[in-house]
């Protein structure tokens, strides 16, 4: 992917965090938008997989197909909400390996704790899609960034839902090399650090924890 930031703006994606946004969707119906969602963005983050052919038959003749080259892709969740996007990627690519970040914002600070660290092998070899709703101030992605490059990452993509200047930025100024892909870039932050005008807390809608 050649651009660092990448926002969809597809209808599909468009109406339904529209949908999503809106106060008043249940929990439920946020847990299935947000699956449906996922499916359309990766769409986007995994356009220039690379290819290779097999030699098959059809019911008709043999060919040589088109199928994805190289190791099967890593889909690495931020937890907890990055598992919202996570399940409806693991839908449409249930071959990928998965790994778990497990990071939380500390209210005073704003900077990322680590809790939890668990991703596939071999990470050098497969393209890594890191996924989290919210890139907020970006030190939770950059944080969870660094960690997977640790691991041996050397291909790496992320996927969130919203994302604003401020944390598009810091994942710039800390992983040039690591594109973003976005339903949309909002406006900015509040003084807490949250994403405006935003959905709230990806993690209380999806959960019900809020």
């Amino acid at each position: 992917m050649k651009d660092h930031l990448t926002i969809v703006r597809h209808p599909l994606v468009q109406h339904k965090l529209t949908l999503m946004r809106d106060k008043r969707t249940s929990t439920a119906v946020f847990r299935q938008l947000l699956r449906e969602i996922s499916q359309l963005l990766a769409y986007e983050v995994t356009y220039e997989l690379p290819m290779t052919t097999q030699t098959i038959e059809t019911p008709l003749q043999e060919m040589d197909a088109p199928v994805l080259a190289g190791r099967k892709l890593a889909l690495i969740s931020i937890l907890r909400a990055g598992n919202g996007l996570l399940d409806g990627m693991l839908e449409l690519i249930p071959s990928a390996r998965v790994g778990f970040v497990g990071l939380y914002r500390d209210e005073e600070t704003l900077k990322p704790v680590q809790y939890y660290f668990k991703v596939p092998e071999q990470l050098g070899k497969r393209l890594s899609i890191v996924v989290d709703p919210m890139l907020a101030t970006g030190n939770s992605s950059a944080a969870a960034v660094d960690l997977i490059k640790q691991a041996g990452a050397k291909d790496i993509r992320f996927l969130c839902l919203l994302a604003v200047p401020e944390g598009v930025a810091r994942m710039k100024d800390a992983h040039p090399d690591v594109p973003i892909v976005t339903a949309a870039l909002d406006d900015r932050l509040n003084e807490l650090g949250y994403i405006l005008p935003g959905l709230g807390d990806a993690g209380d809608r999806m959960f019900g924890t809020k």
